[in-house]
């Protein structure tokens, strides 16, 4: 088993250098797990911070060979629970398969005091053929 932890350059960059946002776990036949780190975005709204989330967890798994249909658990971190509808309609729009194991939670605050969500996701990439 190898581990790699990566900051892809095709993707937005962390917004601290005290992490990495991929943590790729290659398996004995050529496959692997990616476990990124929880994702926060700009925007006034959480329409706008939850597509802009997506379109980083995208960036990232493009850059491990990966796709959002490859995503296989996600955990969402909200700073209110009752706009989970308004959420969920977002990431309807980005993952359109059968849906990952989920968790969503509400937290009083994120790191940075203008985030209304964080969210991270592990993804499953097959071997090559």
């Amino acid at each position: 088993m190898k581990i790699t932890l990566d900051n892809p350059a095709s993707a937005p960059q962390p917004l601290s250098p005290y992490y990495s946002q991929v943590a790729r776990v290659e398996q004995a036949d050529g496959s692997a797990l990616l476990f990124l780190s929880g994702q926060i975005a700009e925007g006034d709204t959480l329409a706008e911070q939850s597509r802009g989330v997506f379109e980083t967890i995208d960036a990232l798994l493009r850059a491990h060979g990966a796709t959002l249909a490859d995503v296989i658990n996600i955990r969402t971190y909200l700073t209110d629970i009752g706009r989970l509808a308004e959420y969920g309609a977002v990431r309807g729009e980005f993952l359109t398969g059968t849906p990952p194991t989920s968790m969503t939670f509400e937290v009083p605050r994120l790191f940075r005091a203008e985030a209304l969500i964080e969210v991270e996701v592990v993804a499953a990439v097959p071997a090559p053929r």
